[in-house]
């Protein structure tokens, strides 16, 4: 019997529960099992854990909104969604949800508008830039612990250097590095947490107080630099952007960008770690580094789903949904569909389907930093192998391969390792 059959999933809180925290697998094949689209019972949230059905909800921003894709039904809607179409009630009071100053809640023609601008500053020449600063940062940060043979991963290489990363992308000035290390290096794990511990300060209000100085300066005395791009960049309408404006999406860049890419290169080297036959194999073909990476992101998705609302009634999968309805999209759950992804459970590097995955969502929201994450993960698995010969989990730290104990973040949101402790012997 497997995992999934001894689950009886309307006892299971998916969103508290500490047992999903630490696998959500053997749930996500439960409910699957039952109906790729059905209703679990403690939030009144549809849970939506087929391929084919998610890409559906994904790609009908008609009939779905965003408006609560990150807060889910927590606080939940401010009023009742009642009728048969709920769009002027969504309009009328979406202002009140959590986070609903960032682009990943905005619908059309509003998001449409919104991304392009961010698309404007995500330029090639602006990206190719920032990957010839990502192999220096990656030296740099291996010079801080590789002398040891050991690390914390995850604190020691993930977390700085993906924050620096998205700093130069922005423009960040270099001198300004130190500051937004000492600010943010802390911060990790919190959306959709599953915990009552909070921070000490919301890592957005930094980032919003650091990006309107930047942008306000530089609308007053542009420079030859990314900032003075971003502060001159305009709607595709031709009409310019109020600082709060290109703020925001500076800001949801820097914050959602680092926090997943931390998550996919922990999975990354942990699945390195765990498996010497596959660090071998890489080690000899870097060229299958690429299809690894995707494969890792189908695995262990960084983010395990992302809300929407009906705004109309709809049938997905076979199942009709009223006007109102939260939906839950589970990326997670279906990236394992066996469906779409023969052996969902086994990670498989050579898999010629792996990049078919759903990791970055699909559709009008598909996640604009893709092609970041997948650079910043392949250039730091190239440094890493280069420069750590026999990379190893510690036993002292996980325990033996026989029973590992590893923590994941406390969220329903995000997937992945709090911690991952490392040896390895140094190289050069």
């Amino acid at each position: 019997m497997s995992d999934a059959d001894s689950i009886d999933t309307d006892r299971i809180d998916f969103f508290s529960d500490p047992s999903v925290v630490a696998d959500p697998y053997p749930y996500f094949a439960a409910l699957r099992r039952g109906c790729p689209v059905q209703r679990e019972s403690h939030h009144d949230v549809v849970m939506v854990t087929g391929y084919e059905e998610a890409l559906a909800v994904y790609h009908d921003t008609a009939t779905f909104s965003s408006c609560n894709s990150v807060s889910g039904p927590f606080p939940g809607f401010p009023v009742p969604l009642e009728g048969d179409d709920v769009s002027a009630l969504i309009e009328a009071h979406r202002d009140a949800l959590p986070m609903n100053d960032q682009v990943i809640t905005f619908d059309p023609p509003k998001h449409t508008a919104h991304r392009a601008l961010l698309m404007r500053l995500l330029t090639p020449k602006r990206l190719s830039e920032n990957e010839a600063f990502m192999w220096r940062l990656a030296d740099a940060q291996l010079d801080e612990f590789v002398a040891s043979g050991s690390c914390d991963f995850i604190g020691d290489y993930a977390v700085p250097f993906t924050m620096l990363v998205i700093a130069d992308l922005l423009g960040v000035p270099e001198a300004d590095h130190g500051i937004f290390r000492a600010e943010l290096g802390g911060h990790g794990g919190t959306v959709g947490g599953t915990s009552k511990r909070a921070m000490t300060r919301n890592p957005l209000e930094f980032l919003y107080e650091r990006f309107s100085e930047y942008i306000a300066e530089r609308r007053r005395a542009p420079r030859d630099d990314v900032l003075s791009s971003m502060a001159a960049a305009t709607f595709p309408d031709g009409s310019t952007p109020e600082v709060i404006d290109v703020v925001r999406l500076a800001a949801n860049l820097f914050a959602a960008g680092q926090e997943t890419t931390v998550r996919l290169l922990g999975t990354a080297l942990q699945l390195i770690g765990e498996r010497p036959d596959l660090q071998d194999r890489l080690r000899r073909d870097r060229a299958r580094i690429p299809n690894f990476v995707e494969e890792a992101l189908r695995f262990e998705s960084p983010v395990k789903g992302d809300f929407r609302v009906a705004r109309v009634p709809v049938t997905v999968g076979g199942v009709d949904l009223p006007a109102g309805t939260t939906v839950m999209v589970l990326n997670g759950a279906a990236n394992h569909d066996p469906r779409q992804f023969a052996r969902p459970e086994e990670f498989d590097a050579n898999r010629e389907n792996a990049r078919q995955h759903i990791a970055f969502g699909h559709g009008a929201h598909f996640c604009p930093g893709a092609p970041l994450a997948r650079a910043e993960t392949r250039i730091s698995l190239e440094r890493i192998l280069d420069r750590m010969a026999d990379i190893r989990i510690s036993e002292a730290e996980h325990g033996p391969p026989d029973a590992r104990r590893y923590d994941y973040v406390p969220t329903f949101i995000l997937r992945g390792l709090q911690h991952l402790h490392l040896e390895f012997t140094p190289v050069g």
